[in-house]
Parts: structure tokens; sequence; C-alpha cells
């Protein structure tokens, strides 16, 4: 009876290194391939390229694997327990860097029927993060970049979204990472704030900025990214209108647009009951949406509805009955609950019993005024999208500000150097520039 022979890998970027190691494991029995699913990878680094069924579909097909199995932990201990293979198979390279808890948790698990881990020297010359970063230097289409939201959703606990309001913020939301433990944080995609991009212009956050500039302005970011970015479609403005604004972010790669449920000259939701804030009826607001969703062409483009009852001081019953119908009549893929309440605990009821409804439907939160609650309070609530709505260009104007008054107060830009980021990484910043 041939022997099992256990190989974890994501498979995204197929090489000469993986292929040899195939090779290497099918010598011992049958090579049981553990793929990674979307759910395990997420936590950890970005979403692969390939979706799983077509990584599975690639990986199958490769001479000497008997079979493809999901794994759906980072940790391979999991499926070696359940499969309690003869042999597992890695790389040596396992043994530097931050997988070493791994090869641990691995070795022991398979200590526990007497298998063995085998390891095969790394392959010298290729690199899968180098390969992952000319293939990220190259972009994205359209159609990927539109389809990965989903996917986060799926696989994440909380999908976190930062606002961006131009090209070098965007790069931030693409490139930034920080070590945390054994997970590597980083945000999974991009917001385009109609506040910040009005702002940005000098101009009031009243719809002043039409589509047609927004989107010149949002393609600077498009060409510089590749992560999903979420469109914050203010009121949607006239039905006939959203149809085309639906079919214009769709056609550039936009995963979802969120709209508000607020009719007039749109004041800041921040404002709350400061300002008036007049809410449409639920039945044309739905109709709304179903206009929206009939002219999408592709299932992957989200409509997200957002709900002001309780910025404008209504009731928690209020938002929880709009929002059944903006999902049970509008069609809505998902909704955003917004408060200007600190505690939120307005926002925690309305999550508890909107799940009961519908567990399955993303709710998506602005905790800017709740902002001491850390995501995982918010991921035990239901929620599954985090936006960071305005700070980075909140960030930006105090910094722009300190600088321009040293160099007032001082008649020079000496004091200011500190201040500011030397020209030579300016210069290298940007990819290309050099």
């Amino acid at each position: 009876m041939r022997k099992t022979v256990y190989l974890g890998m994501i498979a995204d970027i197929m090489h000469p290194g993986l292929i040899n190691i195939i090779n290497e494991g099918a010598k011992y029995g049958d090579l049981v391939i553990g793929l990674f699913t979307d759910k395990a990878i997420a936590q950890h680094k970005r979403l692969p390229y390939l979706t799983y069924e077509q990584r599975k579909n690639v990986v199958e097909n490769i001479r000497g694997v008997a079979r493809v199995v999901p794994q759906d932990e980072w940790s391979y201990a999991p499926n070696l327990r359940k499969l309690k293979p003869e042999y597992m198979i890695h790389g040596d390279d396992w043994q530097q860097g931050p997988d070493q808890e791994l090869r641990k948790e691995a070795i022991n698990a398979m200590k526990e029927w007497g298998g063995e881990v085998i390891e095969i020297p790394y392959t010298k010359g290729i690199d899968s993060s180098s390969l992952d970063k000319e293939i990220k230097g190259i972009g994205t289409t359209p159609d990927i970049r539109l389809k990965t939201l989903r996917r986060l959703i799926e696989a994440k606990p909380v999908v976190r979204i930062l606002e961006v309001h131009d090209g070098l913020s965007g790069l931030i939301a693409e490139n930034l990472e920080v070590k945390n433990g054994l997970y590597m944080e980083s945000f999974d995609g991009m917001w385009s704030s109609s506040l910040t991009d009005s702002t940005s212009k000098g101009k009031p956050d009243i719809e002043a900025v039409d589509l047609t500039t927004r989107m010149q302005d949002l393609t600077n970011v498009l060409e510089c990214t590749t992560k999903p970015i979420i469109y914050d479609g203010d009121t949607g403005g006239k039905l006939e209108h959203f149809i085309y604004t639906v079919r214009t972010l769709e056609r550039n790669g936009i995963s979802a647009v969120i709209i508000e449920d607020k009719v007039g000259l749109k004041k800041n939701s921040l404002f709350g009951t400061d300002a008036i804030q007049t809410q449409d009826t639920i039945e044309n607001f739905c109709q709304k949406i179903r206009a929206g969703k009939n002219a999408q062409i592709t299932k992957d483009f989200m409509i997200i509805a957002r709900c002001e009852s309780l910025i404008a001081g209504k009731s928690v019953e209020d938002a929880l009955e709009r929002c059944f119908a903006y999902v049970d009549e509008g069609g809505a893929d998902g909704i955003m609950i917004h408060s200007k309440e600190k505690t939120g605990d307005d926002i925690r009821e309305f999550c508890l019993r909107f799940k009961e409804k519908h567990p399955f439907v993303p709710i998506v939160a602005v905790p800017t005024t709740y902002n001491h609650l850390r995501e995982e309070e918010l991921a035990s609530w239901g929620i599954k999208v985090v936006i960071y709505a305005n700070h980075m260009l909140r960030a930006a104007y105090p910094a722009m500000v300190k600088v321009a008054q040293s160099i007032l107060a001082h008649h020079r830009s000496y004091e200011a150097n500190d201040l500011c980021m030397p020209i030579k990484q300016i210069l290298e910043l940007i990819p290309g520039t050099k």
C-alpha cells in the first residue's frame, strides 16, 4: 500500500521551484496537496490573483499530484492531524524567518503518529515574493479588481478599507504593511470619499463635484494601485443618473458604490441633527437600488445601501425597517449603518438585530466617532467592512500647515527639514522615477 505525502501550497504563481518540490514529494508516495483557501491566506498576506477553484484546477492537473484538499488554516497542523500522512514535505526555507513557528507545529503534529517531515533544499534563484512584486508592478485589470472585494468579504473576519484622495495616498493604502506577531497587517482596499475628494479641491461636501470630475482623479488612483475600491456615491443623485454612475464605476473596475437614503441638498452626516437631514421614502430608495442593480453587467459589482436613520435622530427600529426593505425589496448587496454617537451602542444593537434576519448580508461601518472600538469588537457584532473614511486627508492638512508655519516664522525652510521626507525618498517613492 502506497504511503501518503502531504504538501501545503498557495500555488498562485507556479514556478520551477514548486514543480521541483512536487516531483520530490511524489517519490515518497501518493502526493496530497493541501491548497490554501482564501480564508487561510487573507489574514497573513494579500489574496492570490487566482481564486481557489482556479488554483485547484491548475494543481490537480500537474503530474505527480494524487489529489487536492483545502487547507483552511495558516497552520498545517489541523490538516495533518486529519489526514495523518506518513510524510510531510516542505522547502527548507521555513527553517528561518516568520515560518519557524509553523515548522515547529508541523513537526510536533507529525510525531504524534510517527510521521516524518522531509525538507527539500530551497530552489535558488526562484523567489515567489519577487515574482509577486513583478506581477504587481504590471498592474491589474478592471475585472480582477472588481471581483476582489466579494472574495475578501467571504475570506476575512473584517475587511479594512482606507480613504484615499489621490495617487499618493493610494500608494500608501496599496503598499503599507505592519508586522504584528504571525500576522502581516495591511489595508484590503480603498474608499473614494466624496468629503475628502471635495475638500482636496477646496469645495464644500454638497455633491458639487460631479462624477466625471471625480473619475478623472480616481483614474490616478486606479493607475498606480491594484486593490479594490469602494466609491462614495452620496445620494446617488436622480434615479436616471444613478444608472449611468453604476455603469461607469463597473466599467472602470470599482468594486462597490455606497449610496445614502437622503434627499435634497447634501449636508455631511456628522452634523447629525444640527443640520436638517431629510431621508428618502423607503419605496423611492428601493426603486433607486433596483434600477442600479438592473443596470450592472456583472454579478460582482456591489450596491450598498447607507442608512441615515440614526444620524437623523430616529430609532434603531426605524433603521431596521428601512434596511430590511433595502435588502428584501431593493436588492441591496450590503448595508452601511452610520451614527455620530460616541459609544457605538446604537450601532451594536442595530447589527445584532439585523444579523438575526440577514446573517450573510455584509454590514459596513465607519467608526469615525466611536473610534475607541477595535476591529475585533466590531466584527463580533457582525460588521464585515470597516472604513477609515477621512483620515489620510485629515492627517495631511495639519502636517502641511506646520511646515508652512515654520517657513513663515524662520524665513527659510531649514527648520522644517525634520517635518519633511528627504528629496531622495520622494524620488524613490514612485516606481519608474529613477
